[in-house]
């Protein structure tokens, strides 16, 4: 649906127009990033200058990837601070999020660094008493670090609703990744941990035997009678 006016006025997509409007620290800071690129894949960390997302300053984070699907929260804007109820800085990210979608989260996020892509999520907060209906946005883009590699994020979680009682933890509605290349979309990885090493099928899995050799439970005995 579409809104506009004489013939050389501007149209614009109602849900575009409606999203800006609910989301507004979003567009800022898509639009800073995306100019702040150019022609690179992505921007530098250093590149960043707070003065040119001042409007959205209080929901932006800077993330650090420290394993694979996990980003720790380097800088905080103060919005975050008041969702959790205390500093997030050092935390992981996906402390924002509820915990039956981590696991889908750390999935895409991965693919932040390892595509790299945009990420971008709807969300909505767990309601309790004290925690009325509160729905939100995460985008996270891509950043290059001092060496180069892609292990850095700037991430912008804009809120629309009632902050509530905090703690205020997001579950995931819907999720895209947008490669940054255009090239076709990496399968999402799964994450392992905790995984003993596979042992070989041609040898026995001596990892917990004790040194000392243990006697056969059963022998066979030969008769001539």
């Amino acid at each position: 649906m579409i809104f506009g006016g004489r013939d050389n006025e501007k149209v614009v997509e109602i849900g575009q127009h409606l999203m800006q409007n609910r989301f507004p620290e979003i567009s800022e800071v898509d639009a800073y990033w995306t100019a702040l690129k150019g022609t690179r894949l992505v921007p530098g960390r250093l590149d960043i200058d707070p003065r040119g997302i001042e409007g959205a300053l209080g929901h932006v984070m800077l993330l650090e990837r420290i394993a694979p699907g996990i980003a720790r929260i380097r800088l905080a804007g103060n919005h975050l601070n008041d969702l959790m109820g205390m500093d997030v800085r050092g935390m992981p990210i996906s402390a924002l999020i509820a915990p039956q979608d981590r696991a889908r989260f750390a999935d895409y996020l991965e693919q932040v660094f390892t595509a790299p892509a945009k990420m971008v999520a709807e969300l909505a907060a767990e309601r309790a008493i004290g925690k009325p209906k509160l729905d939100a946005r995460l985008l996270v883009l891509p950043l290059s670090d001092g060496d180069g590699r892609i292990t850095r994020a700037l991430a912008c979680l804009s809120t629309h609703g009632t902050l509530g009682r905090a703690p205020r933890r997001f579950g995931m509605e819907a999720q895209q990744c947008r490669p940054l290349s255009g090239a076709i979309p990496l399968p999402r990885p799964r994450i392992y941990a905790m995984a003993e090493a596979p042992q070989p099928f041609d040898r026995p899995d001596l990892r917990h035997a004790d040194s000392a050799p243990r006697k056969p439970y059963l022998r066979l005995v030969a008769s001539d009678d």
